[in-house]
């Protein structure tokens, strides 16, 4: 079975942000998905990649960028469609929020989207499809051969926490505070073809692996492979899954900028006959749980001994080593947004900081309405090192 992977010469960005829709009145999720697309045909059918799409559930949509040669060009792009959605979705009463849950509703409640490959998905995977009530975030960075994407794939394999602690959005489920920073990661991560990357040698042994489940009966095709981080030989780019649903346009650019540069920077470390890490599938499992309870108090493992670190520690030594690529790249300010993060909280953060000030999951609900619209993220919160951190 030979993948053909369309290679780019750059490190163009794509991004995929999911959004939820929301009623402005009760912050109840509305099931208003097929409305909106067919309000906006210059968006949802255009072309055979749409910037506007379904989602699974009708109480969310999918908003996807074009090629872009920088982090200001996607959020420009992003800014553009959800400035069209806003048009259509005030009248309604309706507004946009992102995290990688809604606090308060149940998948039980929700409708699905219409369509063939969402109906044989839920057919297939039954109650794991129906409660997949989630939002994340995508970012394809475009890479310049398939020999460098399997390498590529699993140095950034030691950046999962990283990319979990920062967008870490998910705090509640159906109403209750679930004690971590993220459960999006483990409703979404209990799929089959869920999960981290396996750790492969190299493109032949990732077209082998993919033929082998094709005979299994385990995949149709590559598209239902649902890899943390996966290569995306259609777009010839590497696409990183990890991110929970991100609240804003700023945190969406820190997350692509993070993205572009370390794919940039094992490129080249690649050019230069560098060996890329390649840490065990332990110790990648073993820190992606890490991050998705302890967010941005985890402690990460960093090597096969298991020699730990704070991961804020790990995460301002790695902004830092990155700042030059990201200079280069234009992305330099984007980047400095995981350094505010640190200080100031990530959403899974912010998200509880309203609570234990005395307020409600409605009042988390406005949080996020407020966010998305561009206004202050919510003030420093208590952060850093709880007794219970690991």
């Amino acid at each position: 079975m030979g993948i053909a992977f369309k290679s780019s010469e750059r490190p163009t960005l794509g991004v995929e942000w999911e959004l939820q829709l929301v009623d402005r009145q009760s912050r109840h999720l509305k099931q208003e998905a097929e409305e909106l697309l067919s309000e906006l045909p210059e968006l949802s059918a255009r072309t055979d990649t749409p910037p506007l799409r379904h989602e699974l559930m009708q109480s969310q949509v999918e908003v996807v960028t074009g090629i872009c040669e920088t982090v200001e060009e996607a959020k420009l792009d992003l800014e553009r469609s959800i400035g069209r959605m806003r048009a259509v979705l005030e009248a309604r009463g309706t507004t946009l929020t992102c995290s990688g849950t809604h606090p308060m509703d149940d998948w039980r409640d929700q409708s699905f989207s219409p369509g063939k490959r969402y109906d044989e998905l839920i057919e297939q995977l039954q109650w794991l499809a129906r409660r997949i009530l989630t939002c994340g975030v995508h970012v394809h960075v475009g890479v310049r051969s398939p020999e460098k994407a399997i390498p590529i794939v699993n140095a950034l394999t030691k950046f999962l926490p990283h990319f979990l602690a920062l967008s870490a959005s998910s705090p509640f489920w159906s109403g209750h505070d679930t004690g971590l920073a993220s459960a999006r990661s483990v409703v979404f991560g209990a799929l089959p073809t869920a999960g981290p990357p396996p750790n492969l040698s190299g493109w032949t042994a990732f077209e082998e692996y993919l033929a082998t489940l094709q005979r299994a009966g385990t995949i149709a095709s590559i598209k239902e492979v649902w890899w943390d981080i996966r290569p995306h030989p259609d777009f010839g780019t590497i696409e990183i899954r990890m991110f929970d649903g991100i609240p804003t346009l700023r945190e969406v650019g820190m997350a692509a900028a993070l993205s572009q540069t370390l794919v940039e920077a094992f490129d080249h470390q690649l050019d230069r006959g560098y060996a890329l890490p390649s840490p065990p599938s332990w110790l990648v499992s073993d820190n992606k749980w890490r991050a998705t309870r302890y967010g941005l108090d985890a402690r990460v493992i960093t090597d096969i001994h298991g020699t730990t670190v704070p991961i804020r520690d790990d995460l301002y030594e790695l902004v830092r080593e990155l700042r030059p690529v990201a200079a280069r790249l234009g992305c330099a300010e984007d980047l400095d947004l995981v350094s505010e993060t640190l200080d100031k909280g990530a959403s899974y953060e912010r998200q509880r900081a309203v609570v234990a000030d005395g307020g409600s999951l409605d009042d988390v609900v406005d949080m996020l309405v407020d966010e998305l619209r561009g206004g202050p993220a919510r003030a420093e919160v208590g952060i850093g090192g709880g007794a219970g951190a690991r």
